[in-house]
């Protein structure tokens, strides 16, 4: 039976907004390329990532951007879907309005800077983990909560969602 999803784009709206305001917040405290310490393991800084995960593509001549924003209003469309059709399972939702949230996240920075603004810098001595963002936790949080789902608590269903174009 399916449920609306409405409470669920509910969560996704508060993951944009966290996100959002979070990039704004860093944009007026630090300047590109700016580097605050909080702890011996994590820095705030201000940088701007022109590629995908882990600069994926950064260093591409700039189609990136488009493409990237293309896959991101597709992958948009296709968790809406999604959700629709697993609205009465909650791990499910949880991921799917995450992921939802992180994808327009970064969208909106890619439509309106070119690029996303990055600014969570975890360290170990001299190795650096890529500058993400909250956007990217979301993604993160909810691509493990999908993994999740699948491998535990999709084993009872027998007619999982389908894509209709992939059969």
């Amino acid at each position: 039976m399916r449920k609306p999803i409405l409470p669920w784009l509910g969560l996704t709206a508060i993951w944009l907004i966290t996100d959002q305001f979070s990039k704004l917040w860093v944009q007026s405290a630090l300047v590109l390329g700016e580097s605050v310490s909080i702890a011996s393991f994590f820095n705030f800084v201000h940088v701007m990532n022109p590629g995908a995960a882990f600069s994926f593509l950064a260093s591409q001549s700039g189609w990136q951007r488009h493409f990237l924003a293309i896959l991101a209003t597709v992958a948009a469309l296709v968790i809406l879907y999604l959700m629709r059709q697993s609205s009465h399972r909650r791990l499910s939702m949880f991921s799917l309005s995450s992921v939802l949230a992180g994808a327009l996240g970064n969208l909106i920075d890619r439509l309106a800077h070119g690029a996303v603004i990055d600014f969570l810098d975890f360290y170990y001595q001299n190795y650096h983990f890529p500058a993400f963002n909250v956007a990217d936790i979301a993604i993160s949080l909810g691509a493990a909560g999908l993994i999740l789902d699948e491998l535990f608590f999709r084993k009872n269903q027998t007619n999982p969602p389908r894509i209709a174009f992939i059969r």
